[in-house]
């Protein structure tokens, strides 16, 4: 990865060299090994989500978790706009909601059964592209093509604040600073990122930059001082965010290929005992889905393997699996182009695949799990959002 930091290293009192100390993330992945290497094989690793990992995963093995009993419910209120993405609330089981090129969001609750759409979050005048949930759960930052973002409030569906583009441009993606939700990161179709107060309506300053293309996806990681954000000439670029301030200062940049959109980013501070190091999976228009090893608390990324997936055209994502801290081996969900839902398991070395899930009658654009791995929900381009039960053990 290219070094991209623009002032000399020795300038040390920015704000992100007192957040962040160097080699934070090599001392995260080494605490990781000790505190496994110090126990017995087999043992329950020491995890905050051990226990409901450890309920939920039993004695079976990998393919046995990701098993499923069928289809739950499905969702059609969206037919015939593509539903680019789909996510469940925060440290929730049955609160989930939807974006559609048709420019709405629906707020869905899937308990107690029928499922139903609580709320539709009318507004955007073009197509919403990204969506992003509060901590709380009580407010959804919303992105749109006609060149706006909006603020929305959960429980009544209404509209708290419209925010246009500061560059008058098409907003693609967004993304909530993970530890002031009062910060919201967008990027747009004129390649620029921007660090947005939603309380004021403000742009941040010093919290711009430019990348290569249009910004098609972002993450942070969990503890808010590392942004990846990608475009759509094949690049993702890591910045250092200043806690104190919302300054971004650019850090590195890897080209995965050239002219291939970087469609999604998905980081994780480590994935299970066999894969410790912190991690970021990332779709591009290249028929593979890649994970990348985070090597230092500059976001540079280290290529550590590879998933075949269809994916050459549409804006595909995946995600990690949230309990899967315990288990032995470790599993990612992707969409495809195929119209399958693909699980993988990141440390088999061959066949990989750990479950299929056929259903959908298009490309499978987006996925995302419940906290405890109950369902599965997948949006796929004409607009289907189907609900997936894991079989229970």
């Amino acid at each position: 990865m290219e070094d991209l930091e623009e002032e000399p290293r020795s300038q040390g009192s920015r704000g992100h060299r007192r957040s962040v100390s160097r080699g934070s993330y090599q001392l995260q992945a080494q605490m990781n090994r000790v505190a496994q290497e110090e126990r017995a094989p087999g043992s329950v690793v020491p995890t905050p989500l051990a226990e409901a990992s450890r309920a939920m995963a039993g004695d079976t093995t990998l393919s046995e978790n990701y098993a499923f009993a069928g289809m739950y419910h499905i969702f059609d209120q969206h037919v015939d706009q593509a539903v680019p993405k789909v996510q469940f609330a925060n440290d929730d089981k049955h609160l989930l909601a939807c974006c559609s090129l048709d420019g709405t969001i629906s707020v869905c609750q899937l308990v107690p059964t029928p499922p139903t759409v609580l709320q539709t979050l009318r507004g955007h005048i073009g197509p919403v592209s990204d969506f992003a949930w509060s901590l709380s759960n009580d407010i959804i930052v919303s992105t749109s093509l006609d060149g706006s973002m909006r603020i929305w409030n959960t429980q009544d569906g209404r509209c708290i604040r419209q925010i246009p583009d500061p560059d008058s441009a098409q907003m693609l993606c967004c993304t909530f600073q993970p530890i002031n939700n009062n910060l919201t990161v967008v990027g747009n179709s004129k390649h620029n990122i921007h660090v947005v107060n939603i309380s004021t309506g403000k742009k941040v300053k010093g919290g711009s930059s430019k990348l290569t293309g249009r910004v098609l996806s972002l993450s942070f990681d969990s503890a808010g001082r590392i942004l990846w954000a990608g475009d759509d000439r094949g690049s993702i670029f890591s910045f250092l965010f200043d806690m104190a301030t919302g300054k971004l200062t650019k850090a590195k940049r890897l080209v995965v290929s050239e002219g291939s959109a970087i469609t999604s980013l998905s980081a994780r501070s480590w994935i299970s005992r066999e894969a410790r190091d912190p991690s970021l999976l990332v779709n591009a228009c290249i028929n593979k889905l890649l994970l990348y090893r985070v090597t230092d608390n500059e976001g540079t990324l280290q290529l550590k393997r590879t998933f075949q997936i269809q994916q050459t055209s549409h804006a595909i994502g995946s995600i990690f699996c949230p309990l899967m801290s315990f288990r032995q081996g470790a599993c990612v969900v992707t969409g495809s182009e195929d119209m399958c839902v693909y699980f993988f398991d990141v440390e088999r070395a061959t066949k990989a695949i750990v479950n299929k899930l056929q259903g959908h009658s298009a490309a499978v654009l987006g996925v995302s799990f419940n906290c405890d791995e109950s369902l599965l929900a997948s949006s796929d381009a004409k607009g289907m959002v189907i609900i997936w039960r894991r079989e229970q053990k």
